[in-house]
């Protein structure tokens, strides 16, 4: 067991706590999205941790979700830190 690999997960389900903190604490809805991005990382580590066998392109896509989601978050984040009426950088 790699023990960094470890680290790396319990991290994750920290951000995963954060993200839904964000949600029920602040009502930031991007908080989903960010502890999604974050769920499917920590699958994504225990298939490769444990040596589950997922198909190459189950996993792509799991990765691939992941790239959405926490796209959307900093969407989001983004036009939050504009500010209201904002519709593009200055």
């Amino acid at each position: 067991m790699n023990a960094l690999q470890m680290i790396s997960i319990l991290l994750e389900v920290f951000v995963v706590a954060l993200g839904i903190m964000l949600v029920v604490g602040k009502k930031k809805m991007y908080g989903w999205c960010i502890a999604l991005t974050f769920v499917l990382y920590i699958f994504y580590d225990l298939v490769d941790l444990l040596s589950l066998h997922i198909s190459q392109d189950s996993r792509g896509i799991l990765f691939f979700m992941a790239t959405i989601s926490i796209l959307w978050a900093i969407w989001n984040i983004f036009l939050e830190a504009l500010g209201p009426g904002s519709t593009a950088p200055e």
